[in-house]
């Protein structure tokens, strides 16, 4: 593993429609935090919150009366339990809607002085009711968590990867302990991503040879039920996608983010190989278990640790740059055959590396940035097929304020997690939301959704998910919408009293 750390500085910039013209649109407020901030998450109110760099610190954007979030305003919340200040780290949002974070590859225990790699085994779960964060425990003999990767698995639970070695453990959120799962692992977890598959496994790309004689293309798939791994079936043409320059012995070992698309395939991005050379892709069927060469990227460029994040027209948004760490951000579309540079409209790439970036999937089918500076968000062309859309087939027509209710349909859960970085962050999304619009003011509110009887992705049967009205919606006739990923249901016609 390699050290990397941002060199944060902060540069200040004086809806629910899916159909835009592309562009970049910088907040109107931008974060008032001289750290930078990074690790934005969608909690299940529809407010996104945002962690302080090297700080015990997290910010919250709430979107304007009318689901706005460039027109958002920022609030912080409460701090991490002392001593816990990381950068690059495991985090999920858990179907209770509470937060969970674990490790950090960096950690100021002492102020951003102090903030120094030893990838730490300390985690925190923050609870948005009582704006509360509690310390975790690690995992019995778990020396160290670190940028370590993690999921929500089908079932609802939180798996987390040891950094530095092939451990990996499952969190019981009720009672906070870990069970140790993922037997069979090929090589350590640092520097790998994970994705969730539509059959419920999780897909890694190794980014270490594991034996002697390998030839750096391998892959891993997770079985939950059997709590073990298997390296995947040769077939098809993988290309490598880990960094090995200038040699295996002093290589980065970076990969790039992978993005589950809407036609069932995972593309996965990488680093380059030698200078001047681009990056590699590959793409991996999940119906076929086949993986098939992507093409390069242009020139030089390449995704040594990045985000990327599915748009509501199919394609992957991603931030590459030129080698290893080095600045001169690009933003590339991936349309499923080619790239098209979209980095016209923001100020910031030319200034930055890949590794800088993360990207969260909003409700409103934008994409937000941040870089450690600035937050933007990206509104792209086209609008998804209908066949993506969530569907509700059993709502209340009537609700009443501080009650919850359920909420019933397919696609609740989508079809991919959303955006994607790999091993130092985690952004998934696909877990439903309630939207609720009021007919007359055009005001929205989210109601928050917790507990959704599924958490895995192109769910086929019917799912639902329990929703509690806020005390400060409108009452009245209002539109009432599923959204996930970024892509919302046909409204239905419900009365708030």
């Amino acid at each position: 593993m390699k050290l990397r750390i941002v060199a944060i500085t902060l540069v200040l910039f004086f809806v629910t429609t899916l159909a835009y013209s592309q562009s970049w649109i910088p907040l109107v407020n931008q974060p008032n935090d001289t750290l930078g901030l990074g690790n934005p998450l969608l909690l299940t109110d529809g407010t996104v919150i945002l962690h302080q760099a090297c700080g015990p610190q997290w910010y919250k954007l709430t979107p304007d009366q009318f689901g706005n979030y460039v027109n958002g305003t920022w609030t912080r919340i409460a701090s991490l339990p002392a001593g816990y200040a990381p950068l690059y780290f495991g985090s999920a949002v858990l179907p209770d809607g509470r937060v969970v974070m674990e490790g950090g590859e960096y950690n100021a225990p002492n102020g951003p002085n102090s903030c120094n790699g030893v990838w730490t085994n300390l985690g925190a779960i923050y609870d948005p009711i009582k704006n509360q964060w509690t310390s975790i425990a690690p995992p019995t003999g778990w020396g160290s968590i670190g940028d370590a990767q993690s999921v929500i698995l089908p079932n609802g639970l939180y798996m987390q990867a040891n950094c530095c070695t092939t451990e990996q453990a499952i969190l019981n959120p009720s009672n906070l302990t870990w069970a140790i799962t993922g037997k069979g692992k090929a090589d350590v977890n640092d520097e790998e991503g994970w994705n969730l598959l539509p059959d419920g496994t999780v897909l890694t790309v190794d980014a270490y040879v594991f034996k002697k004689n390998s030839t750096g293309k391998n892959y891993e798939i997770y079985n939950p039920t059997t709590g073990s791994w298997r390296s995947g079936p040769k077939t098809g043409t993988m290309v490598q996608l880990w960094d090995s320059y200038p040699d295996a012995q002093y290589s980065s070992h970076e990969v790039g983010p992978a993005v589950l698309r809407y036609d069932g395939t995972v593309f996965a991005t990488g680093a380059n190989g030698a200078p001047g050379e681009p990056g590699h892709t590959s793409i991996y069927d999940t119906s076929t278990k086949a993986w098939t060469a992507g093409p390069d990227f242009p020139g030089d460029l390449d995704i040594a640790d990045g985000p990327a994040s599915i748009l509501p027209n199919g394609n992957v948004l991603m931030l590459t740059s030129p080698g290893i760490f080095n600045l001169g951000g690009v933003f590339l579309e991936w349309d499923g055959t080619g790239f098209t540079d979209v980095t016209k409209g923001n100020t910031d790439a030319p200034n930055i590396s890949s590794y800088y970036g993360n990207m969260l999937v909003l409700p409103t089918g934008e994409v937000l940035f941040t870089d450690f500076g600035n937050v933007w968000v990206y509104r792209s062309k086209g609008s998804p097929n209908p066949a993506w859309l969530p569907q509700i087939t059993s709502a209340p027509t009537t609700v009443s304020r501080e009650k919850s209710y359920v909420v019933s349909g397919y696609n609740l859960n989508g079809f991919t997690q959303g955006a994607a970085y790999g091993d130092d962050a985690q952004a998934a999304t696909n877990y439903p939301l309630v939207r609720l619009t009021n007919r007359v003011t055009g005001n929205v509110y989210y109601a928050r959704t917790t507990n959704p009887s599924t958490m895995g992705i192109a769910y086929t049967g019917v799912a639902s998910t329990n929703f509690v009205v806020s005390s400060k919606t409108e009452t009245g006739l209002s539109n009432l919408q599923v959204v996930v990923n970024g892509l919302a249901s046909a409204p239905v016609t419900v009365n708030i009293q």
